[in-house]
């Protein structure tokens, strides 16, 4: 007897470096780890470095007329749209059931026009609408949604997203080494993440700060604040780096920093306590529920006030050898257990 095949959407992994990559990559891996009872089709862009081009999974590639159709000549059962805005729409799909994950809708809370927010909750609202099911990653974000689409409320689960446990190489640098102590964040450099009230940390110390990710024109904002505040030349944008420049960037630092005000989860944040290391964020959107009573967090962001947090948490951390904690809570999220979680749903959906 033939098992029931279900297509996963991976084609949101088209660029490395970017939380949709390696949410893609982590969550097929673990799929691939726990699947006993389905034929998995991973949908895939052409081309795309996703590490998978060698596994004995089914492997399906948009194709350019998927924009206006999807053929299901695999016979699919079950179509799982990884994100909300996957290159394949699920009103293209005419046959089989369908699960859609939400990673956040933080459009809600910037400052769109409101026809651009009315035109984004109706796209949105198409896809929800076509699915027997609705995951979102946070209980913030099934918050949202349920917020602008209440009559989902019969078909909405939250499932946690896992967290790599990067492991640092033994002799491996990156090109950029600090000289002295140093903080670190990480993300898509842009307004979202909100990096330019990282340089008032940097005043009345030695401290540098390393920001890695893609670089937008928000930069010069960062920049300009490092100059405000005489740090300029201890302010790192790195670009994007590889895992191991990650790692040791984790490893080394006196603390991870992440002020973003737009996060539907926010995985570097339980990367980084994976290290033990003292996490501040910000206490927007969904990261009071991700970091838990193991992070610190920025109420405001006036420098002032950011200072005398950073230094009552840091003597908290140390005095109180929060480390271990911290790892703990980290421990919590694990891409085996959203793997499972999620393929308990396929049985559910599918009835199997």
């Amino acid at each position: 007897m033939s098992k029931p095949r279900v297509l996963v959407t991976l084609d949101s992994m088209r660029y490395p470096n970017t939380g949709l990559y390696s949410f893609g990559k982590s969550l097929a891996r673990a799929l691939l780890n726990h699947n006993t009872k389905f034929d998995l089709d991973y949908f895939l862009y052409p081309g795309s470095n996703t590490g998978f081009e060698a596994e004995e999974v089914h492997k399906t590639y948009l194709k350019k007329y998927n924009k206006f159709f999807f053929i299901n000549s695999n016979k699919v059962d079950l179509f799982h749209f990884t994100d909300q805005f996957s290159r394949l729409k699920p009103k293209k799909v005419h046959s089989g059931k369908m699960i859609l994950t939400i990673h956040d809708i933080n459009q809600v809370h910037e400052n769109l026009s409101p026809e651009k927010l009315k035109l984004y909750l109706k796209k949105l609202g198409e896809r929800i609408n076509k699915c027997e099911r609705i995951v979102t990653i946070s209980n913030f974000t099934a918050k949202d949604v349920l917020h602008y689409y209440p009559h989902i409320a019969h078909k909405i689960s939250v499932i946690y997203n896992g967290a790599d446990k990067l492991v640092l190489k033994d002799y491996h640098a990156p090109a950029y080494v600090p000289k002295n102590p140093f903080l670190f964040t990480i993300g898509i450099v842009s307004a979202k993440k909100n990096a330019h009230v990282l340089p008032a940390l940097l005043d009345g110390n030695d401290l540098e700060l390393v920001i890695a990710g893609i670089n937008t024109p928000y930069k010069a904002d960062v920049m300009a604040q490092a100059k405000k505040h005489g740090c300029e030349e201890r302010v790192k944008i790195t670009g994007p780096i590889s895992d191991d420049d990650r790692a040791w960037y984790y490893k080394n630092c006196e603390a991870f920093v992440f002020p973003s005000i737009a996060e539907g989860f926010g995985l570097p944040v339980i990367e980084a306590m994976h290290f033990g290391k003292p996490v501040f964020c910000s206490t927007r959107t969904s990261l009071p529920e991700i970091g838990g009573d193991a992070a610190y967090y920025f109420d405001n962001f006036d420098g002032d006030a950011m200072q005398q947090v950073f230094k009552n948490s840091i003597a908290d951390f140390k005095g109180n050898n929060r480390s271990a904690k911290v790892m703990a809570h980290a421990e919590k999220f694990n891409w085996d257990n959203t793997a499972i979680q999620y393929l308990r749903l396929y049985e559910e959906v599918l009835g199997v």
